[in-house]
């Protein structure tokens, strides 16, 4: 892994849990999620709605709901970001840590034009004004593939394409050369098409700027395509992490093989009835009624009494590929 000046990763994750204030009380959404993350590495985070993934994403950015509690260690540049303040967050956030939202027209302030809101950072990290600050804009846009840049710096957003609003978040995301990118979901609102352009997009610029990548989704087959390691979130916990490949040729956890083979696959011949896909049965459980050992018990193929009585191992698969189950016997090299 690639390292900082002070030996270790640029971003490191330990023990990071995330308590919600709700009307029935806290409920623990995030539970001991632990990685590293070196300049110019990818790391996928995958898993249904309501794993926690995006909670982790909010929570290395200090943008974690009202009345949220968190534990545990995120250290950046040698700082405990949990315990930073909101000024000096303010000061990374944008600058050393940016982040690409789900749903840009969300995100994006449908009242102010495109190269106003591309020059906020420039103007507010590293600033400049004027002239200086519209050229770099242009040079944004040009980066990420808008055609005629100079043309869109006084569109408003209502007045772009779905992908060429995900563009100008990247370009806002891109401003001032960040260290750490995080993608929640970047292309969940767009078309095929424009989301492998999207995709290839972000390799291109991780490949250039060599920042470190935490990329988001529920879509295996992104996941498989972007990045170098996943990790794998369920109810909260990383059920299964380690390098892309490893993982995807020998799944170990058993969710982590219900994803895989829930994924749509060509069908083999037009003469064949198209085989209905296998689904995980039962839901996320609620996370005020989260279980004392494994989660996943209930909606699991090879459940057995330890499994509800023990909180599972996290077992070695690989020299860096883990699985958090009592079962990785059976599991291991039979993934689908």
């Amino acid at each position: 892994m690639p390292e900082t000046q002070t030996g270790g990763p640029l971003l490191s994750v330990k023990d990071l849990r995330v308590a919600l204030q709700t009307a029935r009380g806290p409920a623990e959404a995030v539970r001991g999620i632990g990685f590293g993350l070196g300049k110019g590495e990818t790391l996928g985070i995958v898993g249904e709605s309501g794993s926690g993934k995006s909670l982790t994403a909010l929570a290395l950015m200090g943008l974690l709901p009202d009345g949220a509690r968190t534990t545990g260690q995120v250290t950046y540049a040698g700082r405990n970001l949990l315990t930073a303040s909101e000024q000096d967050l303010c000061g990374l956030r944008g600058n050393r840590l940016a982040m690409i939202f789900q749903e840009p027209m969300t995100s994006l302030n449908p009242l102010y034009r495109i190269g106003d809101q591309i020059a906020e950072p420039l103007r507010l990290h590293l600033g400049l004004r004027g002239a200086q600050a519209r050229e770099r804009t242009v040079e944004l846009l040009d980066r990420v593939g808008i055609p005629n840049p100079r043309s869109r710096l006084d569109a408003y957003p209502h007045q772009l394409s779905g992908g060429q609003r995900q563009r100008v978040m990247i370009a806002m995301a891109l401003a001032c050369d960040p260290d750490i990118l995080i993608a929640d979901e970047p292309t969940t609102a767009l078309d095929v098409t424009i989301q492998g352009q999207i995709l290839d997009l972000i390799r291109r610029l991780v490949d250039e700027t060599g920042m470190g990548l935490v990329l988001i989704s529920h879509d295996l087959g992104v996941i498989a395509e972007t990045v170098d390691r996943v990790l794998v979130m369920y109810a909260g916990r990383a059920v299964e992490s380690g390098p892309v490949r490893e993982v995807f040729a020998r799944m170990a956890h058993p969710y982590a093989r219900g994803l895989f083979s829930a994924m749509p696959r060509i069908a083999p011949g037009l003469s064949h009835p198209r085989p209905q896909l296998p689904t995980i049965p039962g839901i996320v459980p609620d996370l005020h009624d989260l279980p004392a050992a494994c989660a996943f018990a209930d909606r699991c193929s090879l459940v057995e009494p330890r499994c509800r009585a023990e909180f599972p191992p996290n077992a070695a698969i690989g020299p860096t590929h883990q699985a958090e189950c009592w079962r990785t016997d059976i599991a291991v090299g039979a993934a689908p």
